[in-house]
């Protein structure tokens, strides 16, 4: 099922149930708008030099044009995105402090129980930037070009192989945990904080595959160094249609990776208003969209509400696939 059709779904079963996860958006006046007063913080919760950093880092440099301000971004990897997410949370509802989130704020309160904030009660939504496409690759060197050659390697030789995620509660990791139960086989989980780390392990192979971000392994791919086993997305690719799904193979695997904007809870709504605006001008920007296409990522530029819908039922999603795959955090 697709994400417009999971959110239709969702809005027909429960109509207004984000309530109180998002304030209030009363008709403001241009008097009412928000313009940071001082530097902004832009959090991500992983890595420097990974892909997200090239996702975001363009849209903070137009913010930065747009306000007048610095949006100055700060990597605050750790937790399976935890940590970044945590300092958005419990930062002032002022509008001065934002945070980038990815699908491991949806899988996270299943996954974990000590969760330092409260998923729907402790952020605000801003907008989903869109959806990321993400891609299990491997070493040159394995001896598997599909996803079934994979798995019949990978039977043979039960505990050889590792794969590589971008963090414990990443798609990437219980979308690996769900790939040994479903198709039987004995891998090994090998989490990093980001993708940049992940590649330290992945281009010289000793760990032979990973989940990660298409767009940062194409010069990987391009230049002999790692190979593309399949694409994590539902839908085929636009611009690379010729790749096959996890679906293809193993059914239920495939997701929509959520990639996406917050601020803490409480934020007034005139904040939210002028920040959600002043966002979507970025997103509209000609570079920001041609850069945004070149990371594979269909964009959405979701309203809060949307977006706030999506989280919900990604949430659902997610607990489903965790308990399936009896997947945790050790």
């Amino acid at each position: 099922m697709s994400l417009y059709s999971r959110r239709d779904v969702f809005r027909g079963l429960v109509g207004g149930f984000s309530v109180g996860f998002l304030p209030k958006l009363h008709a403001q006046n241009s008097a009412g708008q928000f313009k940071p007063s001082r530097p902004v913080k832009l959090i991500s919760p992983l890595q420097a030099g990974g892909a997200t950093d090239a996702i975001i880092r363009p849209i903070a440099q137009k913010l930065s044009e747009l306000w007048g301000q610095a949006v100055i971004v700060e990597n605050k990897p750790g937790g399976g995105t935890i940590v970044g997410t945590q300092f958005v949370a419990q930062a002032a509802p002022d509008g001065h402090t934002i945070g980038v989130v990815i699908s491991a704020l949806t899988i996270n309160p299943t996954l974990r129980n000590d969760l330092p904030y409260d998923t729907f009660k402790d952020i605000t939504p801003l907008t989903q930037i869109g959806t990321l496409t993400s891609a299990l690759v491997a070493h040159p060197s394995l001896q598997a070009n599909t996803l079934q050659e994979l798995i019949d390697f990978a039977k043979a030789r039960p505990g050889a192989l590792s794969w590589a995620s971008l963090g414990i509660g990443t798609a990437g990791h219980i979308t690996g945990e769900l790939l040994r139960k479903r198709a039987g086989i004995d891998i090994v989980h090998v989490p990093f904080a980001g993708s940049s780390g992940a590649y330290r392990e992945l281009l010289p192979g000793r760990v032979q595959m990973g989940f990660v971000v298409l767009e940062s392994a194409l010069s990987h791919v391009k230049a002999g160094k790692l190979k593309v086993i399949a694409l994590c997305d539902r839908r085929k690719n636009k611009l690379f249609p010729q790749i096959p799904l996890l679906d293809d193979t193993v059914k239920g695997l495939s997701y929509d990776g959520i990639f996406g904007l917050i601020a803490p809870a409480n934020l007034p709504a005139e904040i939210l208003k002028s920040l959600h605006a002043d966002i979507l001008k970025v997103l509209a920007d000609p570079e920001i969209k041609l850069q945004l296409e070149r990371q594979s990522m269909d964009i959405l530029a979701s309203s809060p509400s949307d977006f706030a819908n999506s989280i919900r039922v990604d949430v659902n999603h997610w607990k489903n696939a965790v308990r399936e795959s009896n997947a945790n955090v050790s």
